[in-house]
């Protein structure tokens, strides 16, 4: 965990500056960037471990930067804000923040949630090769088109199997029915959003029981997610 890199996007210098120093001196890397857009490119760019991310940034709100990363990586992220009001903690939260410090907060504190948050983290690089993803009990292959379950190939249909694969590459993360069509049956689609429904039933139908270690999800009023068991802490 320490030589872990943080990228903070935070537009105060001075928080900047005391979170670079304390986590050198813990033996983190830190980078930082002062704004929403230098924020997206500093993440490309270093591929950070974690992120500590302002709500209220120049260029772009932390929202937006909250949902750029969300579309193209799991890496944790953790909202460090002045803001405490409940609807803002739970909205950063269906956006995919692993948590939510509110300023100020003590860097012994912040160093806690930050170690809490990479124990929960799990890489997604033990579980996926190329187009493979593999977890407990199960196997999905795109270029296979194939479904493995206890090591044994189970049928399922193109789209059943695109978006089994899209969620559990995405493990732990929420997405809204118009989110999966979009990712799933691409911005074209015209049907009914109800379909997502359909899919998951019957995913659900064939996973069932397949293992404890990880769910096919629902979150009531967002959406669906594949839910991975969190790792012991030791």
């Amino acid at each position: 965990m320490l030589g872990s890199k943080i990228l903070v996007i935070d537009d105060d210098s001075n928080i900047c500056e005391l979170i670079k120093v304390y986590f050198q001196r813990e033996g983190y890397e830190v980078a930082v960037a002062n704004d929403g857009v230098a924020g997206i490119e500093k993440f490309n760019v270093c591929d950070p471990d974690i992120v500590l991310l302002d709500l209220m940034l120049p260029k772009k709100d932390g929202t937006d930067v909250l949902r750029e990363i969300r579309s193209a990586s799991n890496k944790p992220v953790i909202m460090i804000s002045a803001r405490a009001d409940e609807f803002d903690k739970v909205l950063c939260l269906e956006l995919g923040a692993d948590d939510y410090v509110v300023k100020p907060f003590g860097m012994k504190e912040l160093g806690a949630r930050i170690k809490a948050v990479l124990r929960r983290y799990v890489s997604p690089d033990s579980h996926v090769d190329k187009d493979t993803i593999r977890f407990d009990n199960i196997e999905i292959s795109l270029s296979n088109h194939e479904l493995k379950i206890k090591g044994e190939s189970v049928d399922i249909p193109h789209k059943e199997l695109l978006l089994l694969h899209f969620l559990a590459k995405n493990y732990n993360r929420v997405y809204t029915r118009d989110q999966l069509l979009n990712k799933v049956w691409s911005f074209d689609y015209l049907g009914d959003s109800r379909t997502v429904d359909v899919h998951i039933k019957r995913l659900r139908e064939k996973l069932n029981g397949v293992s404890k270690k990880w769910e096919l999800k629902t979150v009531w009023g967002v959406g669906y997610k594949f839910e991975v068991a969190q790792q012991n802490d030791n």
